[in-house]
């Protein structure tokens, strides 16, 4: 069963969010408030917490294309290639927001990730997911709760959201009333921004 916490977006409660990162770091799988649509997140290292995500996606994982949640521009390099100066200010305009920016992969990403050419930046204005990654130490893998093609009132509510993943999820954390529109994404391979989704974030 899935744990709900009930953590406050303007003032976490810090025992709280110490549950949530030992449960990122023993392998579980969260879902946590952001910007746009609550998101199901685990431990970007954890190649079996990431392998039930893409489960959960009902997808292969070398074809998925998680997003990596950063509370900050400072660990790109971890992920990217060198960033032209441009595409870094372009960046630091937009960030914090409800954006996916598209960049180009180096080769020293995590195992769940290898091969993969371009992968998918968020840096969400939401205090909850900052914490979490600020806490855990490194960025989480995470997609939507909900697909493109879906429209469904429970992805904004987080009891009904419990509800749906309670057997799959370990914690959900409700931060009151979600978004229902997705982030914009945005392809920055080029050096220019190419809006691939159209979202919540506008250019």
């Amino acid at each position: 069963m899935a744990k709900i916490l009930k953590i406050y977006p303007d003032n976490p409660q810090e025992n709280l969010v110490n549950e949530v990162i030992k449960t990122l770091n023993n392998g579980g799988l969260i879902i946590y408030p952001s910007d746009t649509i609550y998101a199901l997140g685990c431990n970007i290292f954890d190649i079996k917490a990431m392998e039930k995500l893409a489960q959960l996606k009902k997808m292969k994982l070398e074809k998925s294309k998680f997003s990596i949640i950063c509370n900050d521009l400072s660990h790109l390099s971890d992920f990217t290639r060198p960033i032209d100066t441009s595409v870094f200010r372009f960046l630091k305009s937009h960030l914090p927001g409800p954006f996916t920016f598209i960049l180009e992969a180096n080769k020293s990403l995590p195992l769940a990730y290898k091969g993969h050419k371009t992968i998918g930046i968020r840096v969400p204005d939401h205090p909850i997911p900052q914490l979490i990654v600020e806490k855990l130490g490194h960025p989480i893998a995470s997609t939507s709760i909900r697909d493109d093609d879906e429209i469904i009132e429970y992805s904004t509510d987080p009891e009904l959201i419990a509800e749906k993943y309670d057997h799959l999820v370990d914690i959900v954390i409700d931060s009151g009333y979600g978004d229902n529109v997705a982030s914009t994404i945005v392809d920055l391979t080029s050096g220019e921004p190419e809006i691939i989704r159209q979202g919540k974030g506008i250019i």
